[in-house]
């Protein structure tokens, strides 16, 4: 699949294509819908189809010291932009210089002169623009100016209100990953490379792969049951994983630290996906290591039964 930027020049072979345009963070019910009009109406005129996103998200670049809330990577993105059918995913680099940049110029400049765009699907509360100065209605308008058709696709509603980014992170901090991944077709997932940690996990018979959070949605901190995946192999593990400050020891790390069972091979320097299925318990300090030892027992215990109709 085809990594763009939308500050570099469009390969000829893309141009004329059909693009699906929004943040598409974690590519959720709703947003699958938009991507999926996008897709089905460049093969119905033989064109090539494009998902837009836009990085970083644009409420970081104007509310830097707001808590991370991201779901997904931009590599975890091209994947599920892969898997949806489209031809290549599209980068807007979110910087002052687009921050700028008037409805007026997104159109004419951006989508038609620089990328040749025949068509452009949006959620009907799409905006865009310096000062969210264009929604759907002035794209419409500009886009009929410049040969660019745009069509809006009606929000996909559960539980009579719509599929939202807000309410998967909701639901992901109230620690409910099943809610999440219903709303999102597939569970919660963090990506990273495994670090050396202190080795406190080994020490008591549990030795977990250290990864960083960094800009990853924080999900309620407590005891999850997971699966893991190794990028390098494909391999396909099942585990228990707290992510949290881990308040037993000293001094306060955040982390996420899944122990994988039946496993003992070295992860170190691997990049893997932590996938979250089942909430198990919150984060809690014990009164001695035997007395997390025994409740770590019965954690794993759980969690295999939760993950045992998983293949």
């Amino acid at each position: 699949m085809r990594f763009l930027d939308h500050r570099d020049p469009l390969p000829e072979s893309l141009r004329g294509a059909i693009v699906a345009l929004g943040n598409f963070d974690g590519f959720h019910l709703g947003h699958q819908a938009v991507a999926r009009e996008a897709i089905e109406w460049a093969r119905a005129e033989g064109r090539p189809s494009i998902i837009a996103t836009f990085d970083p998200h644009p409420v970081r670049f104007f509310k830097p010291d707001v808590p991370p809330f991201r779901l997904t990577t931009l590599e975890q993105r091209q994947e599920l932009y892969l898997a949806a059918g489209a031809t290549a995913m599209l980068v807007f680099h979110f910087d002052g210089e687009l921050a700028g940049t008037t409805a007026e110029d997104f159109v004419r400049i951006l989508l038609a002169e620089k990328l040749g765009v025949k068509g452009v699907v949006t959620g009907g509360d799409f905006t865009f623009g310096k000062a969210r100065g264009g929604n759907f209605e002035k794209l419409v308008e500009l886009g009929r100016e410049v040969g660019i058709e745009a069509r809006a696709v009606d929000p996909v509603l559960d539980g009579g209100e719509p599929v939202s980014s807000s309410r998967v992170r909701e639901a992901l901090r109230k620690g409910d990953p099943q809610e999440a991944a219903r709303l999102l077709t597939r569970p919660f997932a963090i990506r990273g490379v495994v670090e050396h940690g202190d080795k406190r996990g080994r020490e008591i018979g549990y030795p977990t792969a250290n990864l960083s959070i960094e800009h990853y949605l924080r999900p309620k901190y407590g005891i999850y049951a997971v699966t893991g995946r190794i990028l390098s192999t494909g391999q396909e593990l099942k585990g228990a994983a707290n992510i949290g400050v881990r308040p037993q020891f000293e001094p306060p790390k955040e982390l996420l630290e899944p122990y994988f069972f039946d496993f003992s091979g070295d992860l170190y320097g691997q990049e893997i996906e932590v996938a979250f299925h089942h909430f198990l318990r919150g984060e809690a300090k014990f009164d001695s290591l035997d007395a997390l030892v025994v409740q770590m027992e019965q954690d794993c215990e759980e969690a295999r039964r939760l993950l045992a109709h998983l293949r």
